[in-house]
């Protein structure tokens, strides 16, 4: 195998606790830097007039729904990795990753048709002005749904330092290109989403180069309908914090004027970052908690995980608070300094509990604990609802957020920590 394997032993041991803050530090150093550039990205973004702003911003959030069909394979071949103990979990592996890219190749070709399709509707709905940018989101999509196959091996392996390193190759490569494209050949919102598929690409072939062993050599041919059970339940509970992340942009868009939703996107970019920023301590925590499930030992990472992330999200929120206008002020230029005081603080803190939630989804799903998943479809499909019928403002659209954010974290901390008594069965006489 490429990457080395963990050593099976407890995460509960303080040999285990220094590496998992050793490998959270990395990852979350590497995805800070990564973050940072790719935040950076909005620099020159900004500068385009305001609507062609808005829709690439909107168009990156559409891609995010686009992938939500493979946001389970990164779980399940984070589990499916972290289990393979022997050559034959290792020949499933490649049976299984062979047939994914596959058959997602076949979904992406069905969504890319009905785009074809509805190509009028959608740049109407979406105020999208050149076509060239729809149809560049779409192939962006493709990499989508096979970034989380090969990074979903890579984490499981724990091969953490490459799982780092992709982040912040992604931010860079994203950076220059916005930055050439847009900041010196003046492109709009299509060249930037050139430079978005560029920076996806870079991390589909670094995750590819490190799982090529499953391309090669024996594979188990993959049962379709026992892997279907397994990962539509899956894709589905790590599906709604995507989707509760990402579909307010779209409902803005579509229903604000397309000029002022350059200043909601400001915004939601720096209130998502409390989101991001905490995202790699739940990477790192997915795959320990899938592999000490698969060997039947105890683990801290999720407690590790929640407190730090609670810690980290909060400290992230209080500066907004105090400061909201010191991360618009090193990006975008003066014109978005108004919805400093009116919206930052109020996202940052709506987002932080969609945050803590995304670590108890991921702790759940790792865990196979498929009951909780119609809970919380029901919250993102009460959300998605309360978004469409109540979007006066924009406060209106980001208390949304928060208010589905907290009733999504309450059923998550249910399914997490309520012990169901054991039933007791009458004596038989």
């Amino acid at each position: 195998m490429i990457a080395a394997k963990a050593e099976p032993s407890s995460m509960s041991s303080p040999k285990h606790h220094i590496t998992f803050f050793r490998q959270s530090g990395w990852m979350m150093l590497a995805t800070t830097l990564g973050g940072a550039m790719m935040y950076a990205c909005h620099m020159p973004a900004s500068r385009m007039p305001k609507e062609e702003y808005g829709a690439f911003t909107t168009l990156l959030y559409v891609i995010g729904q686009m992938g939500i069909p493979a946001v389970g394979l990164q779980g399940v071949f984070m589990q499916q990795a972290a289990a393979a103990l022997n050559p034959e979990h290792e020949r499933e592996l490649a049976g299984v990753m062979r047939g994914v890219l596959r058959g997602t190749f076949l979904l992406w070709l069905i969504m890319a048709a009905a785009v074809f399709l509805l190509r009028d509707q959608i740049g109407h709905a979406l105020g999208i002005s050149n076509p060239a940018a729809l149809w560049i989101a779409v192939l962006t999509g493709l990499v989508f749904l096979w970034r989380p196959v090969v990074l979903g091996v890579l984490q499981g392996r724990q091969n953490f330092l490459w799982c780092g390193w992709t982040a912040i190759l992604e931010g860079a490569v994203r950076l220059g290109g916005v930055f050439l494209i847009v900041g010196l050949l003046k492109g709009y919102a299509a060249g930037a989403l050139t430079a978005v598929l560029a920076g996806s690409c870079a991390t589909l072939m670094i995750g590819g180069w490190f799982s090529r062993d499953c391309f090669r050599g024996e594979a188990v041919p993959m049962i379709w309908p026992a892997w279907l059970a397994r990962v539509v339940p899956l894709t589905l509970g790590l599906g709604v914090s995507t989707f509760m992340l990402g579909a307010d942009m779209i409902f803005v868009r579509h229903f604000f004027p397309p000029a002022q939703t350059g200043y909601y996107a400001a915004a939601g970019i720096i209130g998502r970052a409390v989101f991001y920023f905490t995202a790699p301590l739940t990477a790192v925590m997915f795959p320990k908690v899938a592999r000490s499930t698969a060997l039947g030992e105890e683990s801290n990472a999720l407690k590790l995980t929640l407190v730090l992330t609670a810690l980290a999200g909060g400290g992230a929120a209080f500066m907004c608070t105090l400061f909201p206008s010191l991360p618009l002020r090193v990006v975008y230029d003066k014109s978005f300094l108004e919805i400093a005081s009116p919206l930052v603080p109020w996202f940052t803190w709506c987002m932080l509990p969609l945050t803590l939630s995304t670590v108890l989804i991921n702790n759940l799903m790792a865990r196979s604990r498929f009951a909780a998943v119609p809970w919380l479809l029901a919250v993102a499909l009460g959300y998605g609802l309360t978004l469409y019928f109540r979007h006066d403002t924009f406060k209106t659209v980001i208390q949304t957020i928060g208010t589905f954010g907290l009733v999504l974290f309450a059923v998550c901390v249910w399914f997490s920590f309520h012990k169901t008594k054991p039933r007791i069965s009458s004596p038989v006489v």
